[in-house]
């Protein structure tokens, strides 16, 4: 076996674990070409979070094994976790389900030696290959070391470095701790190994991500049960990559509403590095339907935590996931959601329709919300979202930001582009020369788009 291909479906999580594999597989001498070029051995890196993302996963397999017959797959990710039966006709020979994660590497390491026999009960104390490269499995229990740290990110400028893993929260409508029950987090010294890895591959941002990030260094996500309201584990954390000298930004995933304490808006304001913007798992703004989610916060807390970081923060970013459509979401409750994007005035709003997954409580929860109803307050935030976004954009209009480059194709129709400290795009002109991809850019923000802003280069920081 020489060559290999990733499929990547959902979250920042689930990319970085692919491109564990990707370094794994690598170092064992095989090569990674894409799907089309008919790899021996594919990998599907699946998502079960929503009914869609379950969907194209299966697309996804279907799709690589009719194109690819005679490959071997692998089929991982929290929809092979999770196992509610949505893949179990998937039985053949030459496909591994990866039905508990202590068991990947070891399953891996049997495809490798040539073995393409399938055996439910695989573990990784139970194989013993001679190979020159040999990984030495300490135990089976689901942590983070199995598959190697990473020395890069391959495939874009920002690097992403998962630090947490696990859930075992409530929230009525997630499938996540099903997939994920074992909470663990990396020991400090190792996320920092790995960021300074990954600095010297020359990514100059890093993405610190987590099932549940607020949860670093907890044994549990259920704060009610934490020895102090703050973790200050968190921030000390971010206080340490923050020393890194060849980190030049670092931003975090998504954190809840209970994650943004003094601490660590202290930490934010103490450390530049740490980039102005707050992603914050919010899911409704109508407490009713808080409560029937089991989150654990209300929407006085949420609002508490944005003023918090208004206040302590320059112009910050405070961007948002919501689901449309919840059970039992009246037009009152969707209206009270509305009223809190106007009210906090969001950067940026990830939407979602209610997606009832199979082995949660939401499931069987009634009344049902009518799709064609879904469909029109869905559509209705998605248009105050691009409202919100050029509002937010507006007052930085004619001042100079500094983007990190993304994406310097060379396309005549399209210039350099990268993000803001605060997230925002900001594309330059085509003629812009002398900008390549993973440059901090200044630039003068021109013009505010629907999608972002236009800017002219105004030098390179050095």
């Amino acid at each position: 076996m020489r060559t290999f291909s990733i499929d990547t479906l959902g979250c920042k999580v689930n990319q970085y674990e692919s491109q564990q594999i990707r370094q794994f597989l690598e170092f064992h001498g095989l090569t990674q070409i894409k799907a089309e070029n008919k790899p021996e051995l594919c990998i599907i890196n699946t998502c079960c979070v929503t009914h869609t993302a379950s969907a194209k996963s299966r697309q996804s397999i279907h799709k690589a094994q009719k194109a690819h017959p005679d490959a071997i797959f692998v089929i991982c990710g929290c929809l092979a976790y999770v196992n509610i039966g949505e893949i179990n006709h998937l039985g053949q020979p030459n496909v591994f389900i990866i039905r508990n994660r202590s068991e990947f590497v070891g399953t891996l390491i049997r495809i490798l030696a040539g073995s393409t026999s399938i055996n439910s009960n695989l573990t990784t104390e139970n194989i013993k290959i001679k190979a020159e490269n040999t990984i030495k499995i300490k135990d089976k229990s689901p942590n983070l070391t199995e598959l190697p740290h990473l020395s890069a990110f391959r495939g874009q400028t920002r690097a992403f470095l998962k630090v947490q893993d696990g859930c075992d929260g409530s929230c009525s409508y997630c499938i996540i701790p099903k997939a994920r029950p074992v909470l663990c987090s990396k020991p400090l010294e190792q996320v920092l190994e790995e960021a300074q890895a990954l600095c010297n591959a020359g990514h100059k941002e890093i993405v610190i991500t987590g099932i549940f990030l607020g949860a670093f260094g907890r044994d549990t996500v259920k704060r009610k049960k934490w020895p102090t309201v703050e973790n200050e584990k968190l921030c000390e954390l971010l206080e340490k990559l923050a020393k890194i000298p060849s980190l030049k930004r670092i931003r975090l995933s998504s954190i809840e509403p209970g994650d943004v304490t003094e601490r660590l808006m202290d930490t934010f304001c103490s450390n530049p590095k740490i980039m102005p913007h707050i992603h914050l798992s919010i899911q409704s703004g109508s407490d009713s339907i808080i409560k029937k989610m089991c989150r654990q916060y209300k929407l006085e807390d949420v609002y508490k935590s944005v003023e918090l970081i208004n206040g302590r923060l320059d112009s910050p970013a405070i961007t948002c996931d919501l689901i449309v459509g919840f059970p039992g979401e009246t037009d009152t409750d969707f209206e009270k959601t509305v009223q809190l994007a106007k009210g906090i005035k969001f950067a940026k709003m990830h939407i979602f329709s209610f997606s009832p997954r199979k082995g949660t409580p939401a499931y069987d929860m009634k009344p049902k919300v009518p799709m064609r109803i879904v469909k029109e307050r869905s559509q209705i935030l998605r248009s105050l979202d691009k409202q919100l976004g050029i509002q937010f954009r507006q007052q930085f209009l004619g001042q100079q930001q500094v983007i990190l480059t993304e994406s310097c194709d060379g396309d005549r129709q399209a210039g350099p582009s990268g993000r803001t400290e605060r997230y925002f795009i900001v594309r330059l002109k085509p003629q812009c020369s002398g900008v390549g991809e993973n440059q901090l850019v200044k630039v003068e923000l021109t013009e505010n788009k629907d999608d972002g802003m236009l800017g002219r280069f105004a030098g390179l920081v050095r």
